[in-house]
């Protein structure tokens, strides 16, 4: 049987003084940043941008958890996107980023989107909120749950990325 400690963070009894959707979305960045780590934290430069059969690279999908979870908790927070969070939004894809400059955005932005989390938990999940340009409505609770849905997608498609390229660096 495994320990609390090996266990995935939903499974560890911790946050317990944040609400449970709260708790929820922060168990699943934990757990996002633990599988990147584990997967993708080893790759080289060159693994990170390579695009397997035209694929979006991994330093692609390391970037925009990072930054989605910024915008999105904008909108939770009811504000609209800034002109840097726009221009980051087109630099996603840019070749070069090397490994170490990816993890230390990701650790930024997990850090600074915890201590936002915690104070929109405590918030009325109900409350109405919109998302982009054409303001398509949503609630404070819907983009908690779209945040942890979302980061869990582009973690798995960057797990997959970086099992093809790591394998085939060693061919």
């Amino acid at each position: 049987m495994p320990s609390a400690e090996s266990a995935e963070p939903w499974l560890r009894g911790t946050e317990p003084d944040v609400p449970a959707v709260g708790r929820a979305v922060l168990h699943a960045l934990q757990l996002a940043d633990e599988d990147l780590r584990k997967w993708c934290g080893n790759l080289s430069d060159r693994e990170v941008n390579a695009r397997p059969a035209g694929a979006a690279p991994v330093a692609f999908h390391v970037r925009h958890v990072a930054r989605s979870l910024d915008r999105l908790l904008t909108y939770a927070e009811d504000r609209t996107l800034s002109h840097e969070q726009m221009n980051l939004l087109g630099t996603e894809l840019d070749p070069g980023a090397t490994r170490a400059e990816l993890f230390a955005e990701l650790n930024a932005a997990l850090a600074d989107s915890t201590a936002r989390i915690r104070a929109l938990a405590n918030t009325n999940l109900e409350a109405p909120r919109t998302v982009g340009k054409k303001k398509l409505p949503t609630t404070v609770g819907g983009l908690l749950v779209h945040i942890a849905d979302h980061t869990q997608r582009h973690v798995g498609q960057a797990i997959t990325t970086a099992r093809i390229v790591s394998s085939d660096s060693r061919a």
